[in-house]
């Protein structure tokens, strides 16, 4: 799994430009909390997307508070920690928090909205 960075408003208008053409899970995750920790490493350890299905981002929730505002506002999510998101066309089309963050059932998701 290759994460991107996610660091500021650039990178983010550029996250939903990719988006158009490759869906982007965005992975808000706070350093200081082992729910964050463990929800992380899960993704980690049972990721089995391609490269060309999906990007990964990676938001250090402590670093950039601001920017995961910007995200809660700009697809219309509530902000939560951890959280994934998958962002397709512009648009979330899931979301999952805490321990909910599945990749089988994002894989699920992924598949049954595509």
């Amino acid at each position: 799994m290759q994460w991107v960075s996610l660091e500021n408003s650039a990178q983010l208008s550029q996250l939903r430009s990719i988006s158009e053409e490759l869906p982007c899970l965005i992975f808000k995750h706070s350093t200081q909390c082992s729910i964050s920790a463990l929800a992380k490493k899960r993704l980690e350890d049972r990721w089995d997307f391609a490269a060309e299905e999906v990007r990964p981002y990676y938001l250090d929730l402590l670093a950039h508070r601001e920017l995961s505002n910007q995200i809660a506002e700009v697809f219309a999510t509530p902000h939560a920690s951890p959280q994934v998101l998958l962002i397709r066309s512009n648009y979330c089309t899931y979301d999952a928090d805490g321990l909910d963050i599945s990749v089988q059932e994002l894989r699920e998701c992924f598949h049954d909205n595509w």
